[in-house]
């Protein structure tokens, strides 16, 4: 399920570095020169062998993003597996129950899935979370798939968020970003180390430089204001019927992108050893709090109602304010 934004609903890695397909004008520098790397790898992406029989059945189950064409697919699977890899020691199986790993409403014409791994106390990991959710509308299927990584008030550095929210298979919006955790304004320092000196913004430039990728902007103020100054917010649309030129767009564009963001943030935030002292850490934790609770109110317990009837949504709602902690 969606995590900070469905305008659809509200309307209706190793440790080495990724190369993009497509070269940049004027290249950033390599990840590995901007900040040492303090998470090692898992030698394995695969789900830990300590995990419930069940827990690894939904993890498959949400690993098969069924509804999506295959290069979404596979960028959702990679994104997933990397991070999984990276964070694998700090990470606890999943313990949802199997009823919101996977639901649908009456009808079946709602499905999603859902996988939560929370993070080990201490660690810099509070928890990470895949989704997708395929329904049918009267205007044709509506596919959302999401990844975020939230951080533990241990360190000040921001989260991972993406979404992809197709509404046709020639539409497409990616939201990409590093939400910040601080006010930019008041800790200019926090600015640049996370959005300037890692010059994360070139990747918002590239796509906007293809032909079908125009500036998407959320109808809601509030996501609006939670999102970086360098957010990747934008809506792509081919042509009628051009959907394997969606398909390449994916796949040498946002696949690419997508792979380095999530680079940057396991090295700079996940791994960047930025720890905070314990009055820093209890005003972000009331934050982090208000981040979080404003999330299940404006997305999740808005839509999740209309599209799977008050029954699941109490369920899942229920467990998702458990992982939230709130």
């Amino acid at each position: 399920m969606a995590v900070i934004s469905a305008p659809s609903l509200h309307s209706s890695f190793s440790t080495s570095p990724l190369l993009l397909r497509s070269p940049f004008p004027s290249p950033p520098p390599p990840r590995s020169k901007l900040a040492p790397i303090s998470c090692s790898p898992s030698s394995s992406s695969s789900p830990s062998p300590l995990m419930a029989p069940q827990s690894e059945d939904g993890r498959k189950r949400f690993m098969e993003f069924p509804y999506v064409s295959a290069p979404h697919r596979d960028l959702m699977v990679d994104l997933f597996s990397t991070m999984e890899s990276r964070l694998g020691s700090y990470l606890l199986p999943c313990t949802l129950p199997p009823d919101v790993q996977y639901y649908h409403n009456e009808g079946g014409t709602a499905l999603a899935s859902l996988h939560v791994r929370s993070g080990l106390k201490p660690s810099p990991i509070d928890f990470i979370l895949g989704s997708w959710l395929h329904c049918e509308l009267p205007s044709g299927a509506l596919n959302i798939t999401s990844l975020s990584a939230y951080l533990s008030p241990s360190t000040d550095a921001p989260n991972f968020l993406m979404e992809l929210i197709q509404s046709s298979p020639t539409s497409l919006v990616l939201i990409l970003d590093l939400p910040p955790r601080k006010d930019l304004v008041l800790h200019p320092e926090y600015l640049q180390t996370f959005y300037e000196d890692t010059q994360i913004d070139e990747y918002r430039k590239i796509l906007e430089k293809i032909p079908e990728v125009r500036p998407y902007s959320s109808s809601s103020l509030y996501i609006r204001c939670v999102v970086s100054p360098t957010a990747i917010l934008v809506c792509i649309e081919t042509e009628p019927g051009r959907t394997e030129r969606m398909e390449e767009i994916v796949r040498d564009h946002v696949s690419a992108i997508a792979k380095e963001v999530l680079g940057i943030w396991l090295d700079r935030c996940a791994c960047g050893g930025r720890e905070m002292g314990e009055t820093d850490r209890v005003h972000l934790a009331k934050r982090d709090r208000v981040f979080k609770s404003k999330t299940i109110e404006i997305d999740l317990g808005s839509s999740l109602p209309r599209l799977f009837g008050q029954e699941v949504a109490t369920r899942v709602l229920g467990a998702m304010r458990e992982v939230f902690s709130i």
